[in-house]
C-alpha cells in the first residue's frame, strides 16, 4: 500500500522493546521458584527462556531500546543470564501489580526518552519461531500501530483447542500491514472450558498471545480513557514518585484495565508459532518427543511406558511400566504426578506447608 515503507521505516526507527519478566512460574514447580523462576530456566531448548527472549528482541531494536521490566530480586539472576545487559537495560518495579501498571509506567517512562516511542511488549518466558517470522510479524505489528494509532494485540492460530489461553475475536479488516493479516478486534474472551474452546476454534477466534505493539501515547490516552485507577496514579510519576504510583494502584491485567474496553485495539495475525510454555504440557510441546511419546529432559529413561514427561536435574529418573505420568527431580525435591493434573500443579502447592513449597534444593 502507498506509504507503508515510509510508516514502517518511521516505526522501527522508534520502535522500543519491553520484556514482562517478572513472575514465579508455579506451574512448573519444583524446578521453577519465585527465586529461580522459568523464564531462567532452559525449559524450550538448550539455553533459558529469557535469553532467547532477548535474542528476538535484538533482532528489531537495537540494546538502547530494550528494557526488562521484573522486581529488584530478579535483577541479579537475570544479569547473571545476560551478562552482555547493562544495568539501564532493567526498570526496576517496586512491586508486582500486574501488566497494566508496569505497562503504562514503561510507556511514561519511554515517553520520556522518546516523543514518538512505539511500544512492542514481549514476555520473557514464550517459544517462539522462526526468528524470521517473528521479526516480520513484530514489524507488522509496530506499523499498524503508527499507521491506525491502535492497540496492538498479537493473535495466532490455534492448532487445538485449548482451555489455557484467551482469545481474541476478529472483527473487520484493515489493508495488510507489511503483507501481515490485520483486523479490529471486536471481543476478548478469557480462558475457556473445553466445549467453548472448541467452538472458539470452529468460528474462527484466535489465542491472545500477550505480545503487543502501540505508540505509548496512544496507550497511555486510552489508560486516561478507560482505567480510572491507573490515570489517577500517573501524576506521582510526574513528580518522580514511582513508589507511590505502585503503592496506588490496584492489582490488574492490561486486557482487563484497557484493551478490553477499548474501540482502539487491533491485531495481526502472527506469521509464527508461538507457545508460552506455562506449564509442564506447553515443555513437552516445545521438545522433541522419545519413541513412546516421552518427552524426557536430563538423564532418564522410561521403560514400557509411554506418554511421560521426565525432567531430572541431577541424578537420573527411572520410570518402569508408567504411562501418563510427569516425574521431576531436583536436588531438593522430587514430584511425580497424573500428567492430566499437570495444569492444576497450583491447587497442588496450595496444600502444601510452606517449607515443601520452597522446594529446597
Amino acid at each position: 500500500m502507498p506509504g507503508s515503507t515510509k510508516s514502517s521505516t518511521r516505526a522501527d526507527a522508534h520502535l522500543w522493546i519491553t520484556v514482562l519478566a517478572g513472575g514465579s512460574g508455579s506451574r512448573f514447580w519444583p524446578v521453577s521458584t519465585p527465586t529461580r523462576p522459568k523464564q531462567l530456566l532452559p525449559l524450550a531448548g538448550a539455553r533459558p527462556l529469557v535469553v532467547e527472549t532477548i535474542e528476538r528482541a535484538r533482532a528489531i531494536a537495537p540494546d538502547a531500546r530494550i528494557r526488562i521490566l521484573a522486581g529488584a530480586a530478579l535483577v541479579p539472576p537475570l544479569r547473571s543470564v545476560l551478562p552482555d545487559l547493562g544495568v539501564d537495560a532493567y526498570w526496576v518495579e517496586p512491586q508486582a501489580r500486574g501488566t497494566a501498571p508496569a505497562l503504562a509506567w514503561a510507556a511514561w517512562r519511554a515517553l520520556r526518552e522518546d516523543p514518538d516511542a512505539v511500544l512492542v511488549s514481549l514476555h520473557s518466558d514464550h517459544a517462539i519461531r522462526p526468528l524470521e517470522a517473528f521479526v516480520e510479524g513484530m514489524r507488522a505489528a509496530a506499523l499498524l500501530a503508527e499507521r491506525e494509532r491502535a492497540l496492538v494485540t498479537v493473535g495466532v492460530e490455534p492448532d487445538r483447542p485449548e482451555i489455557g489461553y484467551g482469545y481474541l475475536q476478529p472483527g473487520a479488516r484493515f489493508d495488510p500491514a507489511d503483507g501481515v493479516p490485520a483486523f479490529r478486534v471486536s471481543a476478548f474472551h478469557e480462558k475457556p472450558d473445553l466445549a467453548t474452546a472448541v467452538g472458539y476454534v470452529r468460528a474462527g477466534h484466535l489465542w491472545n498471545s500477550g505480545i503487543f505493539a502501540w505508540r505509548a501515547d496512544v496507550f497511555l490516552e486510552e489508560v486516561r480513557r478507560h482505567a480510572r485507577g491507573l490515570s489517577d496514579a500517573l501524576p506521582l510519576l510526574d513528580e518522580g514518585d514511582v513508589d507511590g504510583f505502585f503503592d496506588a494502584v490496584t492489582p490488574i491485567s492490561v486486557d482487563e484495565a484497557v484493551l478490553e474496553r477499548s474501540d482502539r485495539v487491533a491485531a495481526i495475525q502472527a506469521p509464527f508459532l508461538w507457545d508460552d510454555v506455562g506449564s509442564w504440557e506447553g515443555l513437552a510441546r516445545a521438545r522433541e518427543a522419545e519413541p513412546g511419546e516421552n518427552v524426557v529432559v536430563g538423564t532418564g529413561r522410561v521403560v514400557d511406558g509411554g506418554d511421560n514427561i521426565v525432567y531430572a536435574e541431577g541424578g537420573a529418573v527411572i520410570l518402569w511400566g508408567l504411562s501418563d505420568v510427569v516425574a521431576v527431580h531436583t536436588a531438593g525435591t522430587t514430584l511425580v504426578m497424573r500428567r492430566d493434573l499437570a495444569p492444576d500443579l497450583k491447587r497442588l502447592l496450595d496444600r502444601l506447608p510452606e517449607h515443601l513449597r520452597q522446594a529446597p534444593r
